[in-house]
């Protein structure tokens, strides 16, 4: 990793911060998301404002930010889905990192941060819905430790596309 990059948990004053990222993203990469572009820049910007304070203090949700330098260049997403505790699973998504920055490994360490923190939340298993032709997504995952289960669904935003889901086992000591 390069000694200039960082990963914080969001602050609850951050939204327009996530906001920023989160639309830089479905303009680069929108074919690896569950949303477009166009539904992102409809939200009003009080709800990213409201998105960041929830994600900062939740112990359900969590949204880490990467940063080189002190400016922000990625974010991840870690949250628990609804359920019964003891039955529900846990995800990382949204992972996005600026072009300028990825060969620093800010996503290895964005995924490696946002499984400890879900890890230390209980989780002994971390999953991702990665859009299936999203090659380049799939690799970098695999290469961290996640491999598919064999389960498939649309993508939320696009139908006619599909995306598959990977697990990656964590051990109780793991350093992610």
């Amino acid at each position: 990793m390069s000694p200039s990059l960082t990963v914080s948990r969001i602050t609850a004053q951050q939204g327009p911060v996530m906001r920023e990222l989160r639309t830089a993203s479905l303009r680069e990469a929108p074919y690896a998301f569950g949303e477009t572009l166009a539904d992102a820049l409809l939200v009003e910007p009080s709800s990213f404002d409201d998105t960041a304070a929830q994600h900062a203090n939740s112990p359900q949700l969590a949204t880490f930010l990467l940063y080189t330098e002190g400016h922000p260049c990625g974010l991840v997403h870690a949250w628990t889905e609804p359920g019964e505790p003891g039955d529900q699973r846990v995800f990382v998504s949204s992972l996005w990192v600026a072009p300028a920055v990825r060969h620093l490994r800010g996503g290895e360490l964005l995924v490696n941060v946002a499984s400890r923190w879900l890890a230390e939340q209980g989780a002994s298993e971390v999953h991702a819905w990665i859009a299936e032709e999203n090659r380049t997504a799939m690799r970098f995952y695999e290469r961290l430790g996640f491999g598919p289960t064999g389960d498939r669904r649309a993508m939320p935003a696009n139908e006619g596309e599909a995306e598959s889901l990977y697990v990656r086992h964590m051990q109780p000591d793991e350093d992610a």
